[in-house]
């Protein structure tokens, strides 16, 4: 049977690792290839990176795709997996099939998203703060300072990239793409919506209960989503044999 490669792109502070379960939860056809970023997981004695222009360059020179790929990511991770769809098509790669924004603005309204919020290093304790707000770290983590001092200079560095990032007006991207958000996140719908103007191909959002977590706080229903955005091209596609 043929398969689906799914690039899948970690939140700020976060590590490939957050996507490991996913594999026995899609189906065997799909194979979920979580990506490491330098400065974390099986890269910790990499730097750490501010330009996401420049880390999606990095990370699609490294990716060897041998079948048809879409790209998921979630925060952070989204707006790298577009500027990642960008950078292979760029080298000569053929574009993904699909793209999943996950619970983030779209790359032409993070003025209105982000404003002036990341665009200047933070202290540990503003971090701590904005990690609190997320609500998506227990008390007992944020309170554990061997813990934090390992993760708030990777975050500290992931919010400056999403504060620093300077949308590029390029041709279009002609794949799907999907946006998933949460009801009660930061994005509105309306900034979720101008992801439509990224593709010339079909385009569709969901929202789902719950805030900048909701990718975790309903990971089945979230998981259902992408496998039937992804059997969808695989059913019509000519570059896959019939089940």
């Amino acid at each position: 049977m043929s398969e689906l490669t799914l690039l899948c792109l970690p939140y700020s502070g976060a590590s490939a690792m957050v996507y490991s379960r996913w594999r026995r939860s899609l189906p065997a056809w799909l194979q979920v290839r979580p990506v490491e970023l330098p400065g974390r997981g099986t890269r910790l004695g990499e730097p750490l990176q501010t330009d996401m222009q420049a880390l999606a360059r990095q990370l699609a020179g490294e990716q060897l795709l041998t079948t048809p790929y879409a790209i998921l990511g979630h925060s952070l991770g989204a707006l790298l997996a577009f500027e990642l769809a960008h950078a292979l098509e760029a080298m000569g790669c053929p574009g993904p099939v699909a793209l999943l924004a996950c619970g983030t603005a779209a790359p032409t309204r993070r003025e209105d998203y982000d404003g002036e919020h990341w665009r200047n290093p933070k202290t540990d304790a503003e971090l701590i703060n904005d990690l609190r707000e997320l609500n998506g770290t227990p008390e007992e983590v944020l309170a554990n300072r061997e813990l934090m001092s390992l993760t708030l200079p990777v975050l500290r560095a992931d919010f400056l990239m999403c504060g620093r990032y300077a949308y590029r007006q390029r041709p279009k991207l002609r794949c799907a793409l999907h946006v998933l958000g949460g009801e009660d996140d930061r994005a509105s719908q309306e900034q979720l919506l101008a992801w439509r103007g990224e593709t010339t191909g079909a385009f569709s959002l969901r929202m789902f209960p719950g805030g900048h977590f909701f990718i975790h706080q309903h990971e089945a229903q979230v998981l259902g989503v992408v496998a039937t955005a992804l059997e969808a091209f695989r059913k019509t596609s000519a570059q896959f044999s019939p089940a």
